[in-house]
């Protein structure tokens, strides 16, 4: 981003930073690259190239050693590749190590990676200290030895707090296994920090609209330019944002992507000795439990509430503030905001022991007027960030999940068997709508333990898998009700016990309630069984058991519950009004709910639910009604809006004919003479799924348009199947390349080929894949246009295509190869083929490299070509001579534009 482009580094800039680089001895520069040695990855990773090129112009590597990298990147991946060339070039000596750090600050004028420019900038303002933070955060403060016996039972305290991963585990039939310990079952998630993350909040349901935002190939493109990556044990290092060493971090992340077990990682490492121990004492709040103290306490009460072994020694460990750290969890759950607005400061706390509102005391952590200089982390949903005083926090970061290998090693720890889970998660992969969800934490334990019957049946036939999101929490809710618990309520108790919780969860969605407490089940006639424990979970807050709460395994299986009791329990009066809170809503709240109705409404989708509510269970008038709402969709009004946000709502619209599985749904609502335009709207591979559903359901399409689209090869290899279908097809400007060329080939060549007219222009298709296209097009019968405007089709994939043309069955009547690098040595060639044409009547050669040296040829393909009757030729090298003589050859029957 242009915000980030730095000044331009000079020679003598580098030299400065050499010398400054030379101060430091062998052990010292070692143990500084050591320090840095996983930013320095991440960055080479996402330049390894132009690091490369750097490495051997300053002569670190050779020529031969780069090319050994590269082609070890190409057989591998970029960041095993990165991290070999790090560690090869630090293990050589002092001069290469030296080498390394002046070609990266070399780069920094035209690269602008804010990693990059972060570790720069920490060695260069932060050098005096870095080396000493460096020790402090590995060996930690001298303590006396009342103080460090203090510490060790906190710390082991804190270990068995949080060695077992939190994630929900079957009681009942699962009972006697060991938990996982978080140590061999954590799974690394990408957090980042940049402008963008940090302005930016989710509407509600904020997790797969962020799914929708932070597709894993829009996010990796980012990370490569834009997004610092934080790992945990640098969330307080410098941050070159706030051009300090952080005070203060916020890290935000949508529902169930992993703030707490983040939390957990981060505290259970602290405590076991591996980062971070410049903090003596950690102190870790939920701010769920904090809403539970309604009455004023002061910081000590809080400590020694939660932490009571540290009572006696509470004075002293409070003395040094800098050696502390407060983690809150969840601001997002708290009942009182935090007054942290300019103003008001004489109402925040001076001294540990001044008696105000938890989160007043909060807010004077986070401002410092308590324990000035010690240090603070919360954990919120980006919609709380809105309501913040901007600059309280020095960082910033977001969890955006998991990318690919992530994912696939959740899945391999999941199943335990490496047959197993490559299956499972090549399943996944391929659905797209399963794989977007999975960036999630929560979503990946989801789908993993529903697709559990459906790869590891334990007799007979395997569960078919599920590929819509509907289908995937039926096969969750199925498998929880199956296995759960050792003794299965019979259906009617089973069926009367989902409705208590469906009327639960369906207040809780449309009154914006995620926390319950036991009036709230009282009043549903929720009686809570070891059976709710896989949907509903228990949250102790204190000793006194009437302060428990409760909540839903995710919200996404609160609003799943809330859609289905509609059909297990239709009541006219509550559907009319859930649904006319459904249509006034902004756009984004009740999409998933709606998309669980939408999805219910086919019977095969529901049906597994039936072997335990029993059969015929379910309301016909809900489906009809769900029905009709869908049908009543104005397809029309939607697709005739030409800005990005009524694109994204008409797409949803879709969204919920995929989630329905009704194909005479989908040709009701897209109607005959089908057209979609979605030009400028960026479509990952799910949507192209999903538009590839609703492509399948309509006989014909008369348009599709999809320009601008970025839907890359794997989103056109979803489209694929479909595409024959289609009479106008326009793919321009989605970065193309000619690999995708493979697809477009295989839907000309499908025997029921509809496509007249093909617009591929500003793409990346270059001469390498003409020959394809060209048997492609020898094959088709209907293709009438094909413009290929600004590809690099070059001569030779002139040559290849002129083929076609001189075809006896050549359809083709319009061609454009405006600006593709056509040249004079071309002429000759294309003359001679369009003298045997008899169809093309269009020809565009605007913006070629075509120049006075082809005049004779040029005049001949005026003169000779039979059929033509436009043709272009503008924005070449001609002389004004040339053009004019060219033009006085027009004649009736043919224009010629100049």
């Amino acid at each position: 981003m242009a915000s980030n482009q730095r000044a331009a580094v000079s020679e003598d800039n580098i030299v400065a930073f050499r010398k400054h680089m030379d101060n430091y001895t062998s052990g010292e520069l070692k143990r500084l690259s050591e320090h840095f040695r996983p930013d320095l990855v991440y960055v080479i990773e996402n330049g390894i190239l132009t690091v490369l090129q750097e490495l051997t112009s300053r002569c670190v590597i050779t020529a031969q050693q780069a090319q050994d990298y590269h082609d070890w990147e190409r057989n591998h991946d970029s960041a095993s590749a990165a991290e070999k060339l790090a560690d090869d070039i630090l293990a050589m000596n002092q001069a290469a190590g030296l080498g390394l750090w002046e070609c990266l600050f070399a780069l920094q004028s035209r690269w602008a990676h804010p990693n990059l420019h972060g570790m720069l900038e920490e060695i260069i303002q932060n050098g005096s200290n870095l080396l000493k933070e460096n020790l402090l955060n590995e060996y930690g403060h001298t303590l006396d030895a009342e103080l460090k016996v203090c510490q060790k039972k906190h710390k082991d305290n804190l270990c068995d707090l949080t060695w077992m991963m939190k994630e929900n585990r079957s009681s009942g039939k699962s009972q006697g296994l060991q938990p996982p310990s978080i140590s061999s079952h954590y799974v690394e998630l990408k957090v980042v920090s940049d402008c963008h993350f940090k302005k930016q909040t989710h509407q509600e349901h904020e997790a797969l609209a962020a799914a929708g935002e932070l597709n894993e190939y829009r996010l990796q493109r980012r990370m490569k330019s834009e997004l610092e990556c934080i790992a945990p044990d640098r969330l307080f290092r410098w941050c070159f944002r706030s051009r300090r060493v952080p005070l203060s971090v916020m890290v935000s992340g949508v529902a169930g992507v992993g703030k707490t077990t983040l939390v957990q990682k981060f505290i259970f490492d602290w405590a076991t000795g591996k980062h971070y121990q410049k903090f003596a004492f950690v102190f870790f709040f939920k701010f769920r439990d904090l809403n539970t103290i309604t009455e004023k306490r002061s910081l000590e009460s809080l400590i020694c509430q939660t932490y009571p072994h540290l009572r006696d020694k509470l004075p002293r460990i409070l003395e040094d503030p800098e050696k502390l750290l407060f983690i809150f969890d969840g601001l997002d759950e708290s009942k009182t905001d935090l007054k942290l607005r300019r103003g008001g400061s004489h109402e925040l706390c001076m001294n540990p022991g001044d008696v105000k509102p938890v989160t007043v005391i909060v807010a004077s952590l986070l401002k410092q007027t308590l324990l000035k200089g010690c240090s603070v982390l919360l954990t919120s949903r980006p919609s709380k960030l809105t309501s913040l005083e901007p600059g309280v926090f020095h960082r910033v970061a977001s969890i955006v999940g998991f990318l690919s290998k992530e994912r696939e090693r959740y899945f391999s720890m999941f199943f335990g068997d490496e047959r197993v889970s490559r299956e499972a998660f090549a399943y996944v992969r391929d659905s797209q709508v399963l794989y977007t969800l999975c960036y999630n934490p929560s979503y990946c334990w989801i789908t993993c333990t529903a697709l559990k019957p459906c790869f590891t049946p334990k007799a007979g036939k395997p569960q078919p898998a599920p590929k819509t999101v509907t289908q995937l929490f039926v096969s969750y809710v199925t498998h929880i009700m199956a296995n759960h618990t050792q003794e299965r309520p019979e259906p009617q108790r089973m069926r009367d016990t989902l409705i208590s919780v469906g009327w639960l969860a369906e207040y809780g969605i449309t009154n914006h309630i995620l926390v319950f407490d036991l009036k709230y089940l009282q009043d549903f006639n929720v009686e809570f069984s070891p059976f709710l424990t896989g949907f509903l979970v228990e949250n102790p807050q204190t000793d006194d058991s009437s302060q428990v709460t409760f909540s839903f395994l995710h919200l996404t299986i609160q609003e799943f519950f809330a859609a289905l009791v509609h059909y297990l329990d239709y009541k006219e009066d509550k559907f009319r009004d859930t649904m006319a809170k459904v249509r006034s809503c902004k756009e984004g709240d009740y999409e998933i709910f709606s998309r669980f109705l939408a999805g219910l409404s086919h019977p095969a989708t529901r049906m597994p639910l039936e072997k335990y509510v029993g059969q015929l269970k379910f309301s016909a008038e809900a489906t009809h009604k769900v029905i009709g709402w869908l049908s009543k969709t104005n397809y029309e009004e939607l697709q005739s809006r030409e800005d990005p946000e009524g694109k994204r709502r008409l797409m949803n619209i879709l969204n919920l004919l995929f989630e329905s599985r009704n194909s005479q749904l989908v040709r009701d609502v897209v109607g005959k003479d089908a057209h979609m335009d979605f030009s400028e709207l960026y479509l990952m591979p799910v949507d192209c799924t999903v538009l590839a559903y609703v492509l399948s359901c309509c006989e014909e399409i008369q348009r599709l348009t999809l320009d601008s689209c970025f839907i890359q090869n794997e989103g056109l290899e979803r489209l694929r199947p479909e595409l024959h279908k289609v009479r106008e097809l326009s793919l321009s400007d989605n970065d193309l390349k000619d690999e995708a060329m493979k697809n477009i080939c295989s839907v000309l060549k499908h025997p029921n080929c509809r496509l007249e007219d093909l617009r591929l222009e500003k793409n990346m298709f270059t001469e390498a894949c003409c020959t394809d296209l060209a048997s492609a097009l020898k094959e088709n019968q209907t293709l009438f246009s094909l413009d290929l405007t600004r590809n690099k089709v070059r001569n030779n994939g002139l040559y290849a295509l002129l083929e076609v043309l001189e075809a006896p069955q050549c359809k083709i009547q319009k061609l454009v190869l405006q600006e593709n690098g056509l040249s004079d040595d071309s002429c000759e060639r294309l003359c001679s083929a369009l003298s045997r044409n008899s169809t093309l009547r269009h020809l565009n050669l605007s913006a070629n490299v075509y120049t006075d040296r082809c005049t004779e040829d040029m005049r001949r393909l005026i003169r000779t070509s039979r059929s033509l009757t436009n043709i272009r030729l503008s924005l070449n090298d001609f002389s004004p001579k040339l053009e004019e003589q060219l033009r006085s050859l027009q004649r009736e029957g043919l224009k010629i534009h100049i």
